[in-house]
């Protein structure tokens, strides 16, 4: 079966009045489910992404692989001596997070769910990793729930009656991860209870209240609340919002470190829930010892000989043909395709093929593609990043696909940039993200974009 023969009979469905009629149903139906990032509907595109099964279980090896080989580079982090001091120096640890990092969360898993984004090509041809979400990673109640309008569709409706699909449903696995970690950590406070902590005002805010509607209806109590919300009383973790006190077992971290850090500064570490964490009066997943993987820095890690040579042969192939070169930008010499550079000349001279990023930004802030920057824009970008912890990354092989909306009445398809992000469980692949835009920065929290969700097409 052709990838590219299902996509173009899908289209081939969209007459004027089937069009018409799904897009009234995606649109009544968004609103109804609450799909909005912010005030947008998630999703501008009559066609969901389909993958088949040959590339969904080349994602899922791949990622698996790349996962498990970054657990192992970073291990010596959290162990201390020469080995941990060298990858923390590519990790750029600021003191507070080292001191959240020496805390034990109570279950050995570093990132209990996660998210890789990656690039794959519709013709299956190339699979390329651009970052690893390691600590707060988004989406997963709304592609559930996309997945379920997208079905509904009259155009899907039809299409289905041709193609087999399979959807890829991933808050189950994300309950069961809360509770088996809770679990593990000795089932503290004796009855399992959820707080979802993030700040309040988020254009994710909707999620929130998906993922405590889901809980509720798997028997799990669950409350929405903010950081400034939590006290540690008596051993107890608690959340006081609206007037009502809920203990607390288990913490949604949303909120992501660094953002947590700053907000409370020097007092950051005295904060309630950093309390309770270091008692062990609750679990947090994910923990504070994500953060080891998270930081944009750790594909510096990945794509240096040096960090790698003792992986296995799979996860040393994995990531080279899914790491992208990767180096954090200071002074200083390092390699690149097994040459000896000096890297800020390096980068001065090569802004067609790298970018610019941000440690431990998300969203696509701070963000410079030297290949769409001017000489002054990106000498700009280099002092800029000369200045905090920046990455400099090798542009990877992006990738498009038709998609169709639906404007004035007539379906117009047009070349959109496509990002698969699965969903990880461990080191496992269970569900994906997927984001569209029609500009380079393919990121939804940036301004643009749209989600949809990803079906498997069986053989």
């Amino acid at each position: 079966m052709s990838l590219s023969a299902a996509i173009d009979a899908y289209h081939r469905l969209l007459s004027p009045e089937l069009a018409t009629a799904s897009w009234a149903h995606l649109t009544s139906a968004m609103r109804e489910r609450q799909l909005y990032f912010g005030d947008r509907p998630l999703t501008t595109v009559l066609r969901p992404r389909l993958v088949s099964e040959t590339q969904y279980a080349w994602l899922q090896q791949g990622v698996n692989l790349v996962a498990e080989a970054a657990r192992t580079v970073v291990a010596p982090a959290r162990e201390g001596g020469a080995a941990g001091q060298a990858v923390r120096d590519i990790l750029l640890l600021t003191p507070q997070e080292e001191a959240l990092l020496a805390m034990h969360p109570g279950y050995l898993e570093p990132s209990a769910h996660s998210r890789m984004d990656t690039f794959l090509t519709v013709d299956g041809t190339s699979l390329q990793f651009v970052e690893y979400n390691a600590e707060s990673p988004a989406a997963i109640a709304y592609e559930d729930l996309l997945s379920e309008v997208f079905l509904a569709t009259p155009v899907m409706q039809e299409f289905m009656r041709h193609y087999t699909l399979r959807a890829l449903p991933a808050r189950h696995r994300l309950l069961e991860t809360l509770l088996a970690s809770w679990r593990e950590a000795g089932s503290p406070g004796g009855e399992p209870t959820v707080a979802i902590v993030d700040w309040y005002g988020l254009p994710t805010a909707t999620e929130f209240v998906l993922f405590a509607d889901f809980f509720a209806a798997h028997g799990l109590t669950a409350v929405i609340c903010s950081p400034d919300e939590l006290q540690f009383r008596e051993g107890q973790l608690l959340a006081e919002v609206a007037g009502k006190t809920t203990p607390v077992t288990i913490v949604f971290k949303r909120v992501l470190t660094t953002e947590f850090l700053l907000h409370y500064g020097d007092a950051a570490l005295d904060h309630p829930l950093v309390q309770a964490y270091a008692a062990g009066a609750c679990v947090i997943v994910n923990s504070f010892q994500a953060k080891l993987l998270h930081k944009k820095s750790l594909f510096a890690l990945l794509s240096d000989a040096q960090f790698t040579s003792a992986l296995s042969q799979a996860q040393q192939a994995a990531l080279a043909a899914h790491i992208p070169w990767t180096r954090v930008v200071r002074p200083g010499s390092t390699t690149y395709q097994d040459e000896h550079i000096d890297l800020l000349p390096f980068i001065r001279e090569n802004r067609d093929r790298l970018l610019l990023k941000p440690n431990d930004d998300y969203g696509g802030k701070g963000i410079t593609i030297g290949w769409e920057a001017s000489r002054d824009e990106w000498e700009a970008a280099l002092t800029a990043a000369l200045r905090e912890p920046f990455v400099v990354q090798e542009r990877v092989q992006i990738a498009y696909e038709p998609y169709p909306t639906l404007v004035d009445g007539k379906v117009e398809i047009t070349q959109r940039l496509v990002d698969t992000d699965p969903f990880l469980f461990g080191s496992h692949v269970e569900g994906s993200l997927c984001r569209l835009s029609t500009v380079t920065l393919l990121n939804v929290t940036a301004g643009g974009g749209s989600t949809v969700p990803v079906f498997v097409i069986e053989a």
